[in-house]
């Protein structure tokens, strides 16, 4: 029996593609890729099981972080370097489809969907650095590319694909109700990706351009509360509720941690906060400024904010200075490489 593999998001996209080789008694692999900064997994669980098929979900690796630092082929509006993850992501589907005994993979990529990645050109590219080549088939473009491998071998009817182009998604939702999807299978556009969003971009971009020695956990704390840059060394973070200031006393205890201190209010309620890099006695001011400028401080009395260090354990009073009054959240400001 021919059997593919398909990269699924969740979207609308990936499902028809899937759907569409279904129409044609080709068994599907549902492959979802997962990296510290996507949040669709339960939706394309989901997806999966509408459309009948498995699913495995695979995760990054060490490299991953290499091609956010530097992509070969840029970023798009935000630290999204897409082009680059894109053959990331088909390079690892790659192996998959020789491990399940695959003929060849699909993608619900559009021709000029997304002008990051979806560009005639970039698709090609895409293709031929994955080394795929002409194993990758997009069904909902397939008419108006050059037939691939499965359809030259007569493995798909390249007669029953389509030729969608642009960023319209009228006609792919009126594809899908053809399906036969009901109107909660068609889910809203999303990325699904952080790196894209403006406000997490900045926060990357940030942490490339002015932090040295960057690690996994420092992006994977990019997930969490308020942060602050204090200089080139060093970085405050602030828990936004309960829950985040809980996450962020489990991370400074994680055995990779970057951050040298955590502080906590224990005579006033307010957030946690971890700092990166040294901390240094005007760094604990500053962070100490940060909580009190976000908490409810106790007029008249002392404020007092304790902090944990892996040597030592002492208190110190939280009082405003003009920075921590001032300073703007990471996020709000734009470090974005020229292009």
């Amino acid at each position: 029996m021919t059997r593919c593999v398909a990269l699924l998001s969740g979207g609308l996209d990936s499902m028809l593609a899937i759907r569409i080789m279904q129409e044609q008694g080709i068994e599907v692999e549902a492959l979802n890729f997962k990296t510290m900064f996507t949040c669709c997994q339960d939706t394309s669980a989901q997806a999966a099981r509408a459309l009948g098929t498995n699913i495995t979900v695979i995760g990054q690796e060490d490299d991953y972080l290499d091609l956010v630092r530097e992509p070969q082929y840029g970023y798009g509006k935000g630290a999204n370097p897409c082009v680059d993850c894109r053959i990331y992501m088909f390079e690892r589907a790659y192996k998959f489809m020789e491990a399940v005994d695959a003929q060849f993979i699909i993608s619900g990529e559009v021709i000029g969907q997304r002008p990051m990645s979806q560009k005639r050109s970039d698709l090609n590219i895409i293709s031929t650095n994955s080394g795929l080549e002409d194993l990758l088939l997009r069904p909902l473009s397939a008419k108006l590319l050059p037939p691939t491998k499965p359809e030259r071998e007569g493995l798909v009817d390249r007669e029953k694909l389509y030729d969608f182009q642009g960023r319209s998604r009228k006609g792919l939702i009126q594809l899908a109700r053809d399906f036969g999807f009901t109107e909660d299978m068609i889910p809203t556009p999303s990325t699904g990706c952080a790196l894209t969003e403006p406000e997490f971009s900045n926060k990357v971009h940030d942490l490339i351009q002015i932090q040295v020695g960057d690690t996994r956990w420092d992006y994977e704390a990019l997930n969490v509360g308020r942060h602050f840059r204090w200089n080139e060394q060093v970085k405050v973070i602030l828990g936004r509720d309960q829950k985040q200031n809980a996450q962020l006393e489990y991370m400074h205890r994680m055995e990779d941690a970057t951050s040298t201190s955590f502080l906590e209010p224990i005579s006033f309620r307010g957030p946690n906060a971890l700092i990166t890099g040294p901390s240094t006695d005007e760094a604990l001011e500053y962070a100490a400024g940060l909580i009190y400028r976000y908490g409810r401080s106790v007029e008249g009395e002392d404020n007092i904010v304790q902090v944990s260090q892996a040597d030592q354990q002492f208190n110190l009073i939280a009082h405003p200075t003009e920075r921590s009054e001032n300073d703007k959240t990471i996020a709000s400001v734009s470090l974005r490489p020229a292009c």
